[in-house]
Order: C-alpha cells, then sequence, then structure tokens
C-alpha cells in the first residue's frame, strides 16, 4: 500500500508531500492541472526511464520519494535475497535524478538498480493508464487475466521452468551442431597432420644428439688421426712423459727430509701424473672408438632431414614446437568426437526435457480450459451490471503449434453487446465505451487474483457517462473495499464514491511559472469540486445540490 509521497523539482512539481489512506482515494483537477505529472513521478519509482527533461529548475536536482507497505511473501523474501538486501514489510523507495540526468534509486536507503525497481514494483503496485485498453487485443495480456483468474502462478513458473530449459538445450544442440560442422570441415586436414607429426616419432632434446653424433662420424678419419697425433705428443721418441713425472716425484721424494716443501710438490707431481695417465688412455680408447659407419651416417642424415622438413613446413625451429603441435591436432581431433558425444547426450536430455514439458503444458492448459468457463460466466454477469444487459463475454482457447513462453495456447476474448449477434473478436467490435468498463471488470479480477495491494485507475472511465458512471463507480467503491484504490477521473458519479478526495490544481510559483499542487478536499471544498465537474467553471445552485445528492448517496 502506497503510505506517503514526496516529489520535489519534477516536472509543473516544485514540492510536494501527501499522505495516502486505506480504501478508495479519489483524484481530480482539470485538464493539465497535473495528474499525468503525478502518476509520472510515481513511475519514476518503478523503474521508469528519467532523463534531465523532466527538472523543473534545471539546476536542481529531482528527487522522488514514496513509503510503501508490503506482504512478506516467498516471492519478495526471494527478491530481496537475490539482490542481497533483507527482506522488509515497509519499503521506501527514492528516485534522485541528477542535473546531468543520470539517476540514482534507493530502497530503505541501500542503492538498487532499475530492474529491482521494475521487480519489487509489480509487487505492490499496478497503474492503469488510459492507453492500457488497448492491452485488451493481446494474447499475453489475456493469458495473464486468465491465469490471474484460475490462480495459474504455480503452474506457470513451472512450465516457464521446463519451456526455458528445453530453450536452454535446443539452443546448447545448435551450437553443438554447429561446432561441429565447423570441426568436420578441418577433420580430415587435422586427422593428416597429425598422423604425419605421430609417425615422425619425435623425442625432446634428439635433435642436438642426432646433430653430435653426425658430426662425428662425419669427420671420423680426420677425428681418429688427431687423437693417434694427441697419443704420439704423450710419449716422445717412445719415452713415455707419464714415466718421466714418475721419476720427477722421486727426485723431489728423495730431497723432502731436507727441504720439507719438495714433499708437497712431489704429491702435486704425483696428481699430474695420475691425470696424465687417465687423460693418455681415455685418448686411446676414443680413438679406437671413432670408426667410420656409413649406414648409421645415412640414417641419421635421413632422420635430419625428416626433422627440417618438418621445421619448414610447421615454421617452427625446435622438436619441442613440433610436439607441442601435434598434442594441438590430437586435441582438436579428440574435442570433435567429444562434441559428437555431447550431441548424443544432449539429444537424450531433450526427449526427457520435451516429455516434462508436455506434461507442464497440458496442466497449464487444463487449468485455463477448466477455468475459463466461470471466468466467461463471472465476466458477463459483471458487464451486464455496467448496463450492457444483453452482452455476452466468452473465452476462446486455441492451441499452436509450438511451445511458447506463456504456453501451447493463445486466448482470444469474444464479445458481443447484443443477443442477436454471435460474440467475436472482443477489439473488434467493442466501442471505446464498452471497453472501459470491460477492462475495468478485468482488472477486478486480476487486482482480486493477484492480491496486488495499490491500483491506480487513470481514466478507467473514459467514453461513459451517466448511470454506467455510477454503476462504474460502485464497482470501484466495492473493489477497493479489499485494497488501496486510486481513481483519477473527470466524472463526478466515480469522483462522489471515495471517502478521501484529492484536487490537483495549478498556481502561480515563486518565479512566476505554473505549479502543480495537491490538496485533501473536505466536506464543502468536495462538494464545490464535484458541482465544478458537473456544470464546468460556472456553478450553480443546481449542480451544487446534484453534487450533495451524489455525496449523500
Amino acid at each position: 500500500m502506497l503510505k506517503s509521497l514526496s516529489i520535489s523539482n519534477y516536472a509543473l512539481i516544485e514540492k510536494l508531500e501527501i499522505t495516502f489512506p486505506d480504501g478508495l482515494i479519489i483524484i481530480t483537477g482539470e485538464t493539465g492541472a497535473g495528474k499525468s505529472i503525478l502518476l509520472g513521478a510515481i513511475s519514476l519509482l518503478l523503474g521508469a526511464k528519467a532523463n534531465k527533461e523532466i527538472l523543473k529548475e534545471s539546476n536542481k536536482n529531482c528527487v522522488v520519494e514514496a513509503l510503501f507497505t508490503i506482504e512478506k511473501t516467498s516471492e519478495t523474501e526471494a527478491l530481496f535475497n537475490e539482490n542481497l538486501m533483507e527482506p522488509a514489510t515497509e519499503l521506501l523507495i527514492r528516485r534522485v535524478i541528477s542535473t546531468t540526468g543520470r539517476s540514482r534509486s534507493f530502497v530503505n536507503d541501500q542503492p538498487v538498480n532499475n530492474k529491482f525497481l521494475k521487480e519489487i514494483g509489480q509487487k505492490i503496485i499496478d497503474i492503469h493508464a488510459q492507453h492500457e485498453n488497448l492491452l485488451i487485443g493481446r494474447s499475453n495480456f489475456r493469458l495473464e487475466v486468465l491465469d490471474s483468474y484460475a490462480k495459474n502462478q504455480e503452474l506457470k513458473e513451472s512450465y516457464k521452468v521446463a519451456y526455458n530449459r528445453q530453450r536452454d538445450l535446443e539452443k546448447r544442440k545448435k551450437e553443438l551442431e554447429e561446432q561441429l560442422a565447423k570441426e568436420e570441415q578441418d577433420f580430415d586436414y587435422n586427422s593428416f597432420r597429425y598422423k604425419q607429426l605421430e609417425e615422425a616419432n619425435l623425442v625432446s632434446g634428439e635433435l642436438e644428439e642426432i646433430e653430435e653424433e653426425h658430426k662425428i662420424l662425419s669427420n671420423t678419419q680426420e677425428i681418429q688421426a688427431t687423437l693417434y697425433e694427441i697419443v704420439q705428443i704423450l710419449n716422445p721418441n717412445e719415452t713415455s712423459l707419464v714415466q718421466t713425472l714418475k721419476e720427477v716425484e722421486s727426485l723431489f721424494s728423495k730431497i723432502s727430509s731436507s727441504i720439507a716443501i719438495t714433499s708437497s710438490m712431489a704429491q702435486r707431481v704425483d696428481s699430474c701424473r695420475i691425470e696424465l695417465k687417465e687423460l693418455e688412455r681415455e685418448t686411446v680408447e676414443l680413438a679406437e672408438s671413432t670408426i667410420s659407419d656409413p649406414a648409421r651416417t645415412s640414417l641419421l642424415e635421413e632422420r635430419l632431414s625428416t626433422i627440417y622438413e618438418l621445421f619448414n613446413r610447421y615454421k617452427v625451429n625446435s622438436v619441442e614446437e613440433l610436439i607441442s603441435i601435434k598434442e594441438e591436432y590430437s586435441s582438436k581431433l579428440h574435442l570433435t568426437n567429444s562434441v559428437k558425444d555431447q550431441i548424443k547426450k544432449t539429444e537424450k536430455e531433450l526427449l526427457t526435457s520435451y516429455s516434462n514439458l508436455t506434461q507442464k503444458a497440458k496442466l497449464l492448459t487444463d487449468s485455463r480450459v477448466k477455468a475459463s468457463a466461470s471466468f466467461s460466466k463471472e465476466m458477463t454477469q459483471k458487464i451486464r451490471e455496467l448496463e450492457m444487459p444483453f452482452a455476452q463475454f466468452s473465452v476462446q482457447i486455441n492451441e499452436q503449434e509450438q511451445y511458447e513462453v506463456n504456453g501451447k495456447e493463445s486466448i482470444e476474448f469474444l464479445f458481443s453487446a447484443n443477443k442477436e449477434i454471435a460474440p467475436r473478436e472482443i477489439s473488434k467490435v467493442a466501442s471505446g465505451g464498452e471497453l472501459s468498463r470491460i477492462m475495468l471488470c478485468l482488472k477486478a479480477i486480476m487486482a482480486r487474483g493477484a492480491q496486488m495491494p495499490t491500483l491506480i485507475f487513470d481514466e478507467i472511465d473514459s467514453g461513459i457517462s451517466g448511470s454506467i458512471a455510477h454503476k462504474m463507480g460502485l464497482l470501484i467503491g466495492e473493489l477497493s473495499n479489499n485494497m488501496q484504490l486510486f481513481a483519477i477521473t473527470h466524472l463526478p458519479q466515480i469522483a462522489s464514491k471515495g471517502e478521501c478526495h484529492l484536487l490537483v490544481y495549478k498556481e502561480e510559483g515563486r518565479k512566476g511559472s505554473a505549479v502543480s499542487k495537491i490538496k485533501k478536499l473536505e466536506t464543502q471544498e468536495r462538494t464545490m469540486e464535484i458541482a465544478r465537474m458537473l456544470s464546468g467553471s460556472q456553478l450553480t445552485s443546481a449542480s451544487i445540490k446534484n453534487a450533495k445528492e451524489f455525496l449523500s448517496n
């Protein structure tokens, strides 16, 4: 329920603060006084788009703030939890529009986005604007009305979960099939490249080893001759340098008793002798093992040719890079098979999902079919009470070929104001005044089903007058027994029904420009306002008398 509203620097409003009671609240005022401005300000709190054009004074911020009460339900709690907010039964909603046109929104002083405002707004208030009579021509709106009457909320949510699951799986399958088609175009190419690299039996580090061995085998004669030359140098004139060093060691040891340092010098010579002896042995072994092997050389050259050719083909410089490329091709081939497996899995999931969707859709359809008869009967009765005694209203449910987000059927409202004429599609046969009455009946049923705490009718009485207006006022009054209801009207028959009557009017502001204001009318003021609505600007004793009669009734 809307408890209070505060507006500053919005359109024609400089500053406005007002509180609201329960029940029916009538809002009247001359054309252009600012009634639509009031609705526009409330719409901002429900997430409507804002821009700097709404600022009355361009150098000041616009601030709209309202206090709502809201019933604590599982849906509202889930909504608060999703937005990391503490659930509450009182909501102080504030929207600030800066001089640049940017806006900030707060709920209970916590920043929120417009998406949250729109979602929470759907739980606390419904605004029926003048143009919304056109909604009756839309299948989704008609479904919404019937579902509200049938209390199909849980069935609809359950169906939508199944529908979204089916859509997600269909989208997933399509994406996988597109991915597979692309990969299969490259499959032969990837397979050839992988096989080529796999057959090469590449080993990390092998190139360096092969090149080293190939260098040796390519120069065996020169290497062997050089090694034997080294051995010869170590044994000049058939005298071993090793033996010579042995004799030097003995001489140092001989005089070590006289010169102590020669003992260590003898040890150093012995170390050189041992190292030289080992070096000579290794040189001989290396020379003997270095032999020419044309077959091995040819094999190595072939291997090098294979590797260098792969380097050139794949534009790389190492065996490790080739191995990495091979693994990439392996992954691509594996991925292609994996995608095929995923498609098969998704197809199985689609069968299960479709079966579930069919079941949920049938439950929703059955509930709609069951409710349509009593809904049609109730609507016919309500419409006839609004001075259409021969009106006929019925619901036609048409099955569709495809499942849609709201089910597998479309809804048509059929209407006829005359008993001799068969009902036809409502938007094609109902006049403006008839549509206003029908929409009032629909909104009454929807508000009851949705348990909406606050409903605003913006001139839902358009196109009607006289006794019809009186009966519409009675219906609006009856509806307000269970909810807070605002009725913006130009008709005295309706304006006389509410206990709270607010007047929107214009007057000259501080800077000479027109400003919109609102005030609660007391008994005498209300009589004069209804008299004005009856006779225009020139009040007459007859219009005042009629106004008093309207109010007394």
